[in-house]
């Protein structure tokens, strides 16, 4: 029985200001650039207690929690950190599947120490991480990467849970369906329709009919509602793209603006492309506009796109297939794709929230391999 980790840093961005910066602790802090369009990295536990949240607009969050302390991230310092991070995690297993600066899956079936426990492995982590950094973080323990997520999610901050196997079956089926991996509003009101609820509910539908309603993912939510996820942890990821974006503090609708913008969007590819030595051959062009649509252009050539005197000609191109004249952009972006003999696509992570109660590993009767 493979035994898998997730473990995920506490506020990790606030958690490292708030370390910092002593006078910061206890405090309702977000981390974001303090701008109109600026957004919330993270917020302190202090400031969520208000609504503040990731991914928000900082002036939504200002006007949630008028106490809040805007902080300008310092992104090398919690890259500095994370390193401490992955050192600890080298010394259990090097099968390490790095999601982000805070957060990653291990799989320790096979350890460095030779412990038996996985859940003793994650115990020895979290306390290593806390006396390594002064930072706590939460974990999850499972046989999969699916139920270690959702485990690692549970009991935050500072947490440590258990999905174990025998109980899995039980775990899943009082999930709601939005809160399965894959399921977005759009899917989930399809299956409200279908009578799907809970994880129980959809644990009932045939495969045949799943596929036939949802396509691929179908096979993926009937495995999900088993209980089932084969994926191993990656601990080397071939990047599939270097793209980067601006968004403008006001929003731009003049041609001369535009190209300006355009061009400079284009060094900050190049430089990317350069640092990562990427090979990629379609250009995509990405513009949001004022009222948040987003429309997409690529064009694929057959030479490699590396330098500003090939990347800007064709990102003309495709901007003059947008029509701005009336409709003001806020965001470019663009990203170089397409390399030779690029594998599959590995699938990603998004964040999972649970509302019940899972398997908690002070239950003694959840002790076992894992």
């Amino acid at each position: 029985m493979r035994k898998i980790i997730h473990v995920d840093m506490d506020q990790f961005f606030a958690a490292v200001e708030q370390l910092d910066h002593p006078e910061l602790k206890d405090k309702s802090i977000a981390v974001g650039h303090d701008a109109e369009r600026g957004v919330v990295s993270t917020a302190s536990y202090e400031a969520r207690r208000f609504g503040v949240h990731s991914a928000q607009s900082i002036q939504v969050a200002k006007r949630l929690c008028p106490q809040l302390i805007i902080v300008e991230p310092h992104f090398q310092r919690y890259k500095e950190v994370s390193a401490q991070l992955h050192a600890i995690f080298h010394d259990y297993t090097d099968l390490i599947e790095p999601i982000s600066l805070d957060e990653a899956f291990l799989d320790v079936t096979e350890n460095k120490p030779g412990i038996e426990l996985g859940v003793d492995i994650a115990r020895e982590i979290k306390q290593r991480i806390k006396d390594t950094t002064g930072l706590t973080a939460s974990a999850g323990v499972s046989y999969c990467k699916f139920l270690a997520k959702i485990a690692s999610d549970w009991r935050k901050p500072d947490g440590l849970t258990v999905v174990h196997p025998d109980k899995a079956l039980d775990f899943i089926a009082q999930l709601r369906v939005e809160k399965i991996w894959g399921v977005g509003q759009k899917t989930a009101e399809k299956m409200h329709m279908m009578g799907i609820f809970t994880g129980a509910d959809l644990r009932q539908m045939s495969l045949s009919r799943l596929q036939q309603e949802f396509g691929k993912m179908g096979q993926v939510f009937h495995d999900f509602a088993l209980g089932i996820d084969n994926r191993p942890v990656i601990s080397e990821w071939e990047r599939k793209s270097v793209s980067c974006e601006r968004t403008f503090e006001k929003d731009i609708s003049k041609q001369a603006d535009v190209t300006i913008h355009l061009y400079h969007t284009v060094l900050e590819l190049v430089q990317r492309i350069k640092k990562s030595e990427f090979e990629g051959r379609t250009l995509t062009l990405k513009v949001k506009f004022q009222d948040f649509q987003q429309i997409t252009r690529s064009i694929t050539v057959d030479h490699v796109l590396r330098t500003k005197e090939a990347i800007l000609p064709l990102a003309k191109q495709l901007m003059h297939q947008v029509d701005f004249s009336s409709h003001p952009i806020r965001l470019i972006g663009l990203g170089v794709s397409n390399q030779k003999d690029t594998p599959q696509d590995h699938q990603r992570w998004i964040q999972l929230e649970l509302d019940f109660e899972p398997w908690s590993v002070n239950n003694p009767q959840n002790k076992s391999l894992l």
